[in-house]
């Protein structure tokens, strides 16, 4: 069979058919779109993801071997989750819990094997998708706070805060950090005509976080973007490049903060931003309050070498543990509460290795990095577990370095000849 080289510089069959690859690149949006919604079980997301594995696995997908770590983490992380559930697994939302988070480490698999073949353009795809489903979620958020949809108010809404196509507020802000973070970066390096397109829809979706009120997705867009753009600057090749970028983020940051002056006059809004914006929250406070449970679980875990099972932190305190990695302990015991921080960590290491990687994908991989360790860090605070697009990060960082990996290999083999001659 004959191969040739692609634009990434690997080999591949050129008797491939390009209907498959189209539909292949359209499916990865498919999936990056549906995203947006998750407030029914089975989500749409769920159920995408699903049809989409089965026919990449119809199509053609490899299990490399730079996988088998990843594979191993997940699959020990599950088997304690699974242990731990063993007393409760008659309860429906035990047994849906236990479901879901296998489920999950089959869908990071997945994302890792798509995004390590045909990376630039599926990731492209995957980025496309991401803030077309952003811009639903966004959209419905805004028009259910504003109330401009009959009923959207008690639908779209909790708590007076926007929610938009997802269950929860906190979730809805943090799922939009990314294609913010994609829209970002097109507005502060792309050509006017899309740079002005970007800047549009970063705007609807930096006002639905900001109507979302949540604060942890305040402090991660902001975070995020500082340091997305601190890399794109670092790694841009061109003094013109960088010069853009930084004269872009500050003019930026000053439309954003003069936008958001003019929301926080309005009465309701600036009321909640400022109550949001507290540090003294009730339920962060005290000995049984965010960070007292924290304490306390973490004390309890030594002790409980299998947990206390999937969904019970509840039983023992006066609300959940809103923290991934105390949580993982809780649920799976020290099987799970050793391999989800190891799984995150790795990654992160991983990541920090690859930054300045020049590969045709950096300025995707700038941003899902970004966005990824925001997470990281909200995982301290929240419970992340369940979060879908945490595990598509989590899957195409490792399908990333894989194919960072199999360029850096390409460029190696087409530079040997040369230098030899």
């Amino acid at each position: 069979m004959a191969y040739a080289a692609t634009a990434e510089g690997f080999p591949t069959s050129v008797t491939s058919a390009p209907r498959v690859v189209a539909l292949q690149r359209a499916l990865v949006w498919l999936v990056g779109a549906s995203g947006a919604i998750v407030f029914i079980e089975p989500s749409p997301y769920e159920l995408v993801t699903l049809a989409a594995t089965v026919i990449f696995f119809a199509t053609g997908l490899r299990l490399r071997l730079i996988f088998m770590p990843l594979l191993l983490l997940l699959f020990l992380l599950n088997v304690g989750y699974s242990v731990g559930a063993v007393p409760f697994i008659e309860q429906p939302e035990v047994a849906n819990w236990i479901a879901t988070s296998w489920y999950m480490a089959v869908t990071v698999i997945f994302f890792a094997m798509v995004v390590s073949e045909d990376t630039a353009a599926r990731l492209d795809m995957l980025r496309r998708g991401l803030i077309v489903g952003g811009l639903v979620a966004a959209t419905s958020g805004i028009a259910g706070y504003f109330n401009l949809v009959p009923g959207g108010h008690d639908l779209l809404t909790l708590y007076e805060r926007a929610r938009g196509t997802f269950k929860d507020p906190n979730v809805l802000g943090a799922f939009l950090i990314l294609p913010a973070l994609f829209s970002l970066q097109s507005v502060v390096s792309d050509r006017l005509a899309k740079s002005f397109r970007s800047t549009i829809a970063l705007g609807i979706m930096a006002l639905a976080i900001l109507l979302a009120f949540s604060r942890a997705a305040w402090g991660g867009l902001a975070i995020t973007a500082g340091f997305m753009l601190a890399l794109m600057v670092l790694t841009s090749q061109l003094q013109a490049q960088r010069s853009r970028i930084i004269v872009m983020s500050v003019v930026a940051v000053i439309i954003v903060v003069m936008l958001i002056a003019v929301l926080l006059s309005f009465d309701s809004i600036g009321e909640m931003f400022r109550q949001r914006a507290s540090f003294d929250q009730s339920y962060d406070e005290g000995r049984f309050g965010r960070f007292g449970r924290h304490i306390l679980g973490a004390d309890m875990a030594l002790d409980l070498p299998f947990g206390i099972g999937p969904l019970q932190f509840h039983h023992y305190f006066p609300a959940d543990t809103h923290n991934s990695y105390l949580n993982a302990f809780m649920s799976g015991g020290w099987i799970s509460g050793i391999c989800y921080p190891a799984l995150v960590f790795i990654t992160v290491i991983q990541g920090v290795r690859h930054v300045l990687v020049p590969v045709p994908w950096q300025r995707a991989y700038l941003a899902i990095f970004a966005a990824f360790l925001g997470t990281v860090g909200e995982s301290f605070v929240i419970d992340t577990d369940h979060w879908r697009h945490f595990w598509m990060m989590l899957g195409a960082m490792w399908g990333m370095f894989a194919a960072a990996q199999r360029y850096k290999a390409a460029d190696r083999a087409l530079t040997a000849p040369a230098q030899v001659s």
